[in-house]
């Protein structure tokens, strides 16, 4: 039931935006395939300012266990590299000229277990982010009830409708977490 000063629609979209966030960094944590995802979280140093990988190379899957960066301005191939390289990928790029080329290494155990514990820091990072708007929500509650502009069973209504959907969004944060964790430990 919308209760007027609490935009429910609002506390939602904010937290289903940390849901997403977290879907995009699991995206770039690798599994010994070759994803171009893998890339999207690389900034390179371009122009005076930073930018994604994506706005100065092309980033391509020739193979299953390969990805080719494509440079377009043969002046930035050392920013994009060393970009690369400081990822924490464990990708070791390969200089042809425009083209970088990375093998994908076959992930070790030591590896899998590193990938595991950011996968769970990654994880943290967004239901803590939900709580965030959570808590956001609850004080709007609490302050309206307390100006006397909402009585104290719509607001206690309110909190249970926002800790509700904070909730299953932690529950999927969570879901998200088991399935990228068996993804990682596929051998």
């Amino acid at each position: 039931m919308p209760v007027e000063g609490v935009d429910q629609d609002d506390l939602k979209r904010r937290m289903q935006g940390a849901l997403s966030v977290l879907k995009t960094e699991f995206a770039g944590l690798r599994t010994g395939r070759a994803s171009s995802s893998m890339m999207d979280p690389i900034m390179v140093n371009a122009y005076g300012q930073s930018m994604p990988i994506s706005q100065v190379a092309t980033v391509s899957v020739p193979e299953p266990r390969m990805l080719a960066v494509q440079v377009w301005d043969k002046t930035m191939v050392a920013a994009v590299e060393k970009s690369i390289r400081e990822s924490n990928l464990g990708l070791n790029p390969v200089v042809d000229g425009q083209l970088l080329r990375l093998p994908i290494p076959e992930l070790n155990e030591e590896r899998r277990k590193d990938l595991i514990k950011i996968a769970h820091k990654y994880s943290e990072q967004a239901k803590v982010s939900i709580r965030h708007v959570r808590r956001d929500g609850m004080d709007t509650a609490k302050k309206l009830e307390k100006d006397g502009k909402i009585s104290q069973d719509d607001s206690r209504v309110v909190s249970d409708e926002i800790q509700k959907l904070t909730d299953g969004l932690i529950a999927e944060a969570d879901a998200m977490l088991v399935k990228k964790e068996a993804e990682i430990s596929q051998v």
